[in-house]
């Protein structure tokens, strides 16, 4: 191989990963260790599957040859915010549907543990309190799923044995191959209908605190809310308000802020059912990302058009 090749850096994660393509050199690093290789001759770059921004980029500054970033998530907000901030054009991809079936698998989960009331028997379990009690179930619930992309579809493929009425909505009105799709715009008129709102929309200026103290109290009482998006599309301080008067429930794989504090009042308030961002996190994961990578080196060392392009 020649010193003169492309580096690429893949995480630590993918030591395994093979049937990579020819003439380029790899070096792999797991975001805590020294770095594997001078940055200064890296073109294409995978960071560590870590939601910590700060391992992410700290070696950015000085990939001064940097061609490409491959994300292993679908969000990519703050990533994005750290490339915008270097000198020169870098081509960022995400994994935009890599990890819509796991989760959409937690969002189906939280649904089902917050109506079939599974974190308060968990508490009783604690406490060796046998307590039945009656509970919400998901059949033939009206469901509106606010984002509709690769993992708002896949949630709805998970509801289709539960008879749900779904309603979808995405930022442009459109159909898909379920049915209607409206636009954000509709929000307002289509949140009182529905029982669960599922929230999988990615972060943007205009998502940011989208579900403010106004939508939300556009929701129907006894409504959940599930966000397995980012936590700042929802107001938190709203959603404390309307939680703590026992109007709304909420289920939350992601919180503004994020980590939640120890002290946070969401974690201690009636109705909240709250998981560390782990959506996207199952085993079945790992091959579904390698071989999205295979296919983005094949096409880097190619020259050929790359997949999942967020920005250029």
């Amino acid at each position: 191989m020649s010193a003169n090749s492309p580096q690429v850096w893949l995480p630590a994660d993918f030591a395994d990963l093979a049937d990579l393509p020819p003439g380029l050199n790899y070096a792999r690093w797991d975001g805590r260790s020294d770095l594997p290789s001078d940055p200064a001759k890296v073109e294409f770059y995978a960071p560590p599957l870590t939601q910590d921004i700060d391992i992410i980029s700290r070696p950015l500054n000085r990939m001064t040859r940097l061609r490409v970033v491959q994300a292993l998530s679908s969000g990519t907000d703050e990533l994005r915010a750290a490339l915008d901030r270097l000198p020169r054009q870098v081509t960022l991809c995400n994994a935009r549907g890599v990890p819509a079936p796991s989760t959409a698998e937690l969002a189906l989960t939280l649904i089902l543990a917050s109506l079939r009331g599974i974190p308060e028997a968990l508490r009783a379990q604690d406490r060796g309190a046998w307590r039945p009690q009656f509970s919400p179930s998901l059949y033939g619930r009206s469901v509106l799923i606010v984002g509709y992309g690769a993992v708002g579809s896949a949630v709805e493929d998970l509801l289709a044995p539960f008879g749900c009425a779904v309603t979808r909505v995405a930022s442009e009105e459109r159909d898909s191959r379920r049915g209607r799709v409206h636009s954000v715009t509709r929000l307002p008129d289509l949140l009182a209908d529905a029982d669960v709102v599922v929230l999988s929309i990615p972060l943007t200026p205009q998502t940011r605190q989208l579900f403010d103290a106004g939508l939300l109290a556009r929701m129907k009482d006894g409504a959940l809310l599930v966000n397995v998006s980012r936590g700042a599309v929802v107001d938190t301080d709203a959603l404390l308000k309307e939680a703590h008067a026992g109007r709304l429930w909420a289920a939350l794989d992601v919180t503004d802020p994020e980590p939640l504090p120890q002290a946070h009042p969401l974690w201690t308030t009636p109705g909240v059912l709250i998981t560390p961002h782990v959506g996207a996190f199952t085993l079945s994961l790992w091959p579904r990302l390698e071989a999205l990578i295979r296919r983005q080196l094949a096409r880097f060392a190619a020259g050929e058009e790359l997949e999942n392009i967020v920005t250029r």
